[in-house]
């Protein structure tokens, strides 16, 4: 009872954040920014892959730092993508075809090119408001761009002149709540019930799993719930360098190896590529008769492609700057391009591959979902058909199976370790540096909801968190294009152009002048 009426609550408030108007705010933004950036992620893309994966094995990129909460841009990129990497990159893109069919897979596409410039924004923003705390760690996130960023806006109203400077101290606070709920969602029970789900699955123990609860829930989902609730607390309670410190070692090796297996499925089923790209392009405006037909088929395909696509690189809701504004880079546009990075790797590369891994599974055969039908087969959903569709090609032992459980293991985990930096940093905006070991502990005691909620419920309630999260955020990195333009404009000036300009590294002229000092250091 108490299940369905917060599945009613949240069904009333997710249908108006993912309404019309979250869409067109999420997307709109990162048009915006890439048109008046002259669509920077095509037009500079040798400059921001040199400086990113070419930079990959440089001392400035991968060299720990002794400074206080300070890390390299390579631990900040592979938290970020620690937090962004996850259950939205196998059971999220599963879903979204079963959802919204092949063509989903194109709209997370649309959302991800776009999104790139959005995330590069944030980033920027991310750096160039940034400061020192109390314990004098880098803090910085869409809660600082807000309120000293927009807050800082004058215009002129019949009284003379006027600011913006509590619209921007209201939506910093709302962004802070929004992000601490986030963290409950997408950041631990979404991710947990993903895992719990799939290594009950895979590993099942009959003496644990026939023993029920509560209401369907068995013995084994709450030893499971358990279990990551402690390792989660070893790791987080150790605050953004440990995070990163365990982030840099996993994130790699579970990317490679997710990549690795799915290109083996791929090229198995190489005769059905071309069929799943058919269907991707085709569906995406004429989807499959189980979508619907027309405009609202288009519409129900388009919806599940930006929202999963948005709840696997996080490309608007400015999460991920929390960690990118610890990193020892003092060039904001040098951190933006690792803001863009993480969307292509995120969602172009990793989404990617478990699109064409479920739509080729089986060959021309259909496998666990038929493209061309869009029906699943029996006995599969979003949570299992990744795993189904492994199994098509690695079926011995059920090991298909296996390896995606313990991939969607080391995904999620990863994410509920980086999600739980996010929302220490934003229980730190509002109740101080000193007490962010209390949001710690509440993040760590709500894994074991994820434990036991429904797959749907707490999937919808992540979506709803992250709609919330997202309007302030983009309402800020709207306001602040043109800081944004003009940061870019300085850098490629300076290092493109070669002209002899003042960088522009921060709003805090302090800042400024001892980031220029010893920017070549």
């Amino acid at each position: 009872m108490i299940l369905e009426k917060i599945a009613e609550i949240n069904g009333s408030i997710n249908g108006v954040v993912w309404g019309i108007f979250g869409l067109a705010l999420l997307i709109g933004t990162g048009i915006i920014v890439t048109c008046c950036t002259k669509f920077f992620q095509v037009s500079h893309l040798a400059l921001w892959w040199k400086n990113t994966i070419g930079s990959l094995f440089t001392k400035d990129v991968m060299k720990h730092r002794k400074e206080k909460g300070v890390i390299s841009p390579f631990q900040a990129l592979c938290t970020a993508l620690a937090a962004t990497v996850g259950t939205g990159n196998i059971a999220g893109v599963a879903a979204a075809i079963c959802i919204g069919g092949a063509g989903a897979v194109f709209w997370m596409w649309v959302a991800a090119f776009f999104g790139m410039m959005t995330n590069y924004a944030e980033n920027v923003l991310g750096i160039y408001f940034r400061r020192k705390n109390s314990e004098g760690e880098w803090s910085g996130g869409a809660m600082y761009y807000l309120r000293d960023g927009l807050g800082g806006y004058k215009y002129e109203d019949k009284h003379g002149s006027a600011s913006f400077k509590n619209l921007g101290k209201i939506l910093a606070i709302l962004f802070c709540i929004f992000t601490m709920l986030a963290a409950f969602g997408i950041g631990s029970m979404g991710q947990v019930n993903k895992i719990v789900a799939n290594v009950a699955s895979a590993f099942d123990v009959s003496a644990l799993s026939s023993i029920t609860v509560f209401e369907g829930v068995s013995l084994y989902n709450i030893v499971l719930g358990v279990l990551i609730m402690i390792l989660t607390a070893v790791i987080t309670l150790g605050g953004v360098k440990r995070i990163a410190n365990v982030a840099e070692k996993i994130v790699p090796f579970m990317v490679v190896l997710f990549i690795a297996g799915s290109l083996v499925i791929i090229g198995i089923n190489y005769k059905a590529i071309i069929p799943a790209f058919k269907a991707i392009f085709v569906n995406a405006f004429a989807p499959e008769a189980f979508v619907g037909g027309g405009i609202g088929g288009v519409i129900v395909a388009m919806t599940n492609g930006f929202k999963r696509g948005v709840f696997s690189n996080e490309a608007g809701l400015g999460s991920s700057v929390m960690v990118h504004s610890n990193s020892s880079v003092k060039e904001p546009v040098k951190q933006g391009m690792w803001g863009i990075f993480e969307v292509f790797a995120d969602t172009m590369v990793v989404c990617t591959m478990t699109a064409l891994v479920v739509l080729t599974s089986g060959g021309l055969n259909g496998g666990v979902f038929n493209a061309a039908t869009g029906e699943i087969a029996a006995g599969y959903n979003d949570a299992t058909l990744v795993g189904g569709a492994f199994n098509e090609v690695f079926a011995w032992g059920n090991i298909g199976e296996k390896f995606v459980a313990v991939a969607m293991f080391l995904f999620a985990f990863t994410t509920v370790l980086g999600w739980s930096h996010y929302g220490s940093k934003a229980w730190e905006y509002l109740f101080g540096t000193k007490t962010t070991y209390i949001f710690r502990i509440i993040h760590v005691c709500t894994i074991i909801f994820g434990a036991v909620l429904t797959s749907s419920l707490a999937w919808d309630i992540s979506d709803t968190f992250n709609g919330l999260m997202m309007i302030p955020n983009l309402i800020g990195v709207l306001f602040m294009i043109p800081i944004v333009v003009k940061i870019t404009k300085n850098y490629i000036d300076r290092k493109v152009k070669g002209k002899d300009v003042a960088p522009i590294l921060s709003y805090d002229e302090k800042i400024n002048a001892e980031a220029a000092e010893n920017l070549d250091k």
